[in-house]
């Protein structure tokens, strides 16, 4: 069954928090709370993008847009369905929205071990900063987060 992308709003919070509950390791504390989703929701300038198979839901996007530049906040995709496409094409949907905002630049930050890295490079970002130490893994042990970023341009 085809992936398709839309638009999603404060209606879709089951399902997007059924999707994070699965899609992130609660060991390194990267979910969000509901509240915190519904909060960010709330302002101008932010988009949730789900991606559905048939009537379920299988993957979303949270983005905002700051001046010229968006962040993609938050990205999952149902275990079930990663590396599938999912992921790639909750990117292209959220670099499409966010260059009709008016972004020149889609930023994000990541765990420098988490296996998404291979997705976003496929997805042309590359590093351009790491904070040290920024989250604790189920070990103990610091991990970094690494800054990514990738120009957004127009389709020629």
């Amino acid at each position: 069954m085809p992936t398709c992308l839309r638009d999603g709003g404060t209606a879709d919070m089951d399902a997007t928090m059924a999707v994070m509950n699965r899609a992130f390791d609660p060991a390194y504390g990267e979910a969000w709370t509901r509240a915190q989703c519904l909060g960010l929701m709330s302002l101008p300038d932010v988009w949730l993008s789900l991606a559905e198979e048939g009537a379920c839901v299988v993957g979303f996007a949270l983005s905002r847009l700051t001046l010229d530049e968006a962040e993609l906040l938050l990205l999952a995709v149902d275990p079930d369905r990663q590396g599938a496409g999912v992921g790639a094409a909750l990117i292209a949907g959220a670099a499409a929205a966010a260059l009709a905002r008016g972004a020149g630049r889609l930023l994000l930050e990541v765990r420098d071990d988490n296996p998404a890295l291979r997705l976003y490079r496929r997805a042309g970002f590359q590093p351009i900063g790491r904070r040290a130490g920024y989250y604790k893994g189920p070990d103990g042990g610091r991990r970094d987060a690494i800054t990514l970023a990738r120009t957004l341009s127009p389709e020629p």
